[in-house]
């Protein structure tokens, strides 16, 4: 009993409760989710802008209630953050609880746009930087995947620009350990359009759900649209369980043959017959981007 106590509290220390409104200069609100709410804030101590985002107490915990309900501990958002060091990825610096008891996160401020927008857009940062940008993205996802994370909720508005347009990563709301308890079936979680078709028929999942955003996510840079055509939620889960993505080569003819082949293969219905990881997806993409546009990075 004293050992388990003792293992508990190490691994989740007990934290001084904190008056955001006190520490911070929350300037005003900068993004929403689901289950969050993002504020600019400024220390006055340094006078830094930082991004702190603040979590639904209710929310986060019926999500939490699912893992407890079958005996799995999954790690906080914040415990996820912290362990997220590169420069795809938006840096955490810290996390604690509020006065409200609602988890916080410290986070950089990114100055930008989100992916979302330049896929609607389509300008020209989007025409010359798509294939740098699949690139980065895919960088940020292995070195999730490095860690043995799933982060469960690739998509364009969890993807960030910054002022120089390159990608940052970010939500880890939705994070399990990359482990058989958490690749269990039953756990359908993410933005509907994104998911995968087995974790739709609710099957065994694992870091092969990135792999698909990641190939939705390219697909729509190119194309402004999904392979899929539906308008409601059931009426695309049933086509994404029976049918192939539609080519895309069908909407973007003149694309390059190899990296319409490697988002394609992303896209398999069957995890087997996608990519084994992101890395792969990823130097295929490099040698097409310096093939293309002569770029070495």
């Amino acid at each position: 009993m004293f050992a388990f106590l003792k293992e508990l509290f190490q691994r989740k220390p007990k934290v001084e409760k904190v008056d955001l409104r006190s520490r911070y200069e929350l300037i005003g609100r900068i993004g929403q989710g689901s289950m969050s709410k993002v504020f600019r804030a400024k220390d006055p101590r340094t006078n830094r802008m930082y991004a702190v985002k603040v979590l639904d107490q209710v929310k986060t915990q019926k999500l939490e209630s699912r893992f407890l309900a079958k005996g799995l501990d999954r790690p906080s958002e914040g415990e996820v953050a912290l362990q997220l060091d590169h420069p795809r990825i938006v840096k955490t610096y810290e996390y604690g609880w509020t006065i409200d008891n609602e988890m916080f996160l410290v986070m950089e401020f990114v100055e930008g746009v989100s992916l979302s927008f330049l896929i609607d857009t389509q300008n020209e940062h989007m025409h010359n930087g798509r294939l740098r940008f699949m690139v980065e993205l895919g960088e940020a996802i292995e070195f999730f995947h490095s860690k043995n994370l799933i982060h469960r909720d690739i998509c364009p508005r969890n993807i960030l620009l910054d002022e120089d347009y390159h990608i940052k990563l970010i939500d880890f709301g939705l994070v399990v350990p990359n482990t058989p308890p958490f690749q269990q079936p039953g756990n359908r979680t993410g933005t509907a359009s994104y998911m995968a078709p087995e974790l739709m028929k609710r099957q065994k999942t694992d870091q092969r759900l990135d792999i698909f955003s990641y190939a939705m996510t390219c697909f729509e840079m190119f194309t402004s649209r999904l392979p899929w055509d539906a308008t409601e939620t059931l009426d695309l889960m049933q086509q994404r369980i029976n049918t192939p993505a539609a080519d895309i080569r069908e909407f973007l003819p003149e694309i390059d043959d190899d990296v319409a082949d490697t988002i394609m293969r992303g896209l398999e219905s069957d995890p087997s017959s996608r990519w084994a990881s992101s890395g792969q997806m990823v130097a295929r993409f490099r040698d097409a981007r310096q093939r293309l546009e002569g770029a070495v990075d």
